[in-house]
């Protein structure tokens, strides 16, 4: 039977790395039985790097994917882009063994202004191409956002269809936080798809009091922003559902992710979304190898 991998989203865990750093947490990642990781909001550094490599080769995980932005998210924001750092970024992922590169949003200052988007599309399918040389594929990280339509197509759309190299890590909350079937947006992408991202989608506690009551506005603050992400399983997405649709789809790797933890320390909810998952009979993926 055709198998994915289910790995982590290391977003998760810049904390940790700065707290007990990139080996100790790989290796925490390792005892909860994941065997791939998504590199996001790590600083790339030497020793970093380096952790990483190590740690990869001791615990037998797949560094299945590195982040990278195309141009800053903001001007003057710190950090590589692909346009300043290209040789450093692709030796990155050579060091690392992996073939995929994923920008995880568009830059803030464009969103929203159609002629902009449409330059970012076009220079993203050119490093998706530049990167094609290198062995390495180029996927965009979709939110909400996305989702917005410009002359009646979606963003997500106009982004695929004047795409053929750029590939896309679709992320299930965010599709049905913009009120469309994770399902349904992932076969629409098959074969564009080797990255996808497992985010559950809860509905969280609606915590009142009297005072709530004297206030209607913070009353309907709280009612109308009662989503919260969730650890995978304990949600209301159908998550077979969804990793079904992914695989036929042709996802490889299919990354945990939580954007907010509410106080819950990361590793636990790692740990509950891995027990989820296996008791939802995909143990054996945490064990299989996709390369």
């Amino acid at each position: 039977m055709k198998k994915g991998k289910i790995g982590v989203q290391m977003m998760m865990l810049k904390d940790k790395v700065e707290e007990i750093g990139v080996y100790e947490t790989m290796r925490k990642i390792n005892e909860l039985g994941y065997r791939a990781v998504e590199v996001s909001q790590i600083p790339m550094t030497e020793n970093n790097v380096s952790e990483l490599k190590r740690a990869s080769q001791d615990f037998n995980i797949e560094i299945a994917a590195l982040s990278a932005s195309l141009d800053p998210i903001m001007p003057g924001m710190p950090g590589e882009t692909l346009t300043d750092d290209f040789n450093k970024i692709v030796q990155d992922c050579k060091t690392l063994d992996c073939n995929f590169l994923r920008i995880g949003m568009l830059p803030l200052t464009i969103m929203g202004d159609k002629e902009k988007i449409m330059q970012f599309i076009l220079k993203a399918e050119d490093m998706a191409h530049s990167l094609a040389e290198q062995g390495i594929e180029l996927y965009y990280h979709t939110h909400h956002v996305e989702f917005q339509k410009f002359d009646g197509e979606y963003l997500l759309d106009l982004i695929k269809n004047n795409t053929s190299k750029l590939g896309f890590e679709l992320d299930i909350h965010w599709i049905q936080r913009a009120g469309e079937n994770p399902v349904d947006i992932i076969t629409q992408y098959k074969d564009r798809i080797s990255l996808l991202h497992l985010k559950d989608y809860r509905i969280g506690q609606l915590d009142l009091n009297e005072e709530d009551f004297k206030d209607m506005p913070k009353f309907f603050n709280k009612f109308t922003n009662l989503i919260e992400f969730a650890e995978v399983g304990e949600g209301n997405m159908n998550i077979p559902a969804v990793i079904d649709a992914g695989l036929a789809s042709g996802a490889k790797y299919f990354l945990v992710e939580q954007d907010d933890t509410y106080g819950r320390d990361p590793f636990e909810c790692l740990e509950i979304s891995a027990q989820n998952l296996r008791k939802l009979g995909y143990a054996d993926w945490f064990e299989a190898t996709v390369k």
